[in-house]
């Protein structure tokens, strides 16, 4: 690891396992051609789709996931829940 990438992890001052166990707000919109789409409004760009409720909380936390993962080793300050 560079020291570039040490610096930019001290962005997130907590480990990555503490983030992944935050409960960010789900928003679900019926999609007018079937199937729900899913969006984390506080990970931008953070959405996904799906053919039911079930697929869509599947790939929306699988979404989150991912999305959690590459703010951290980027290096992207990651924001907390707001409800």
């Amino acid at each position: 690891m560079t020291a570039f990438n040490q610096i930019d992890h001290a962005i997130n001052e907590n480990p990555l396992e503490y983030y992944l166990t935050l409960q960010y707000p789900i928003t679900l919109y019926p999609d007018v051609e079937g199937g729900y789409v899913a969006e984390i409004k506080d990970l931008p760009g953070c959405l996904t789709q799906g053919e039911n409720l079930e697929e869509t909380i599947n790939n929306i936390n699988e979404a989150k996931e991912l999305w959690l993962e590459t703010a951290y080793e980027c290096g992207d300050k990651i924001p907390l829940p707001n409800f």
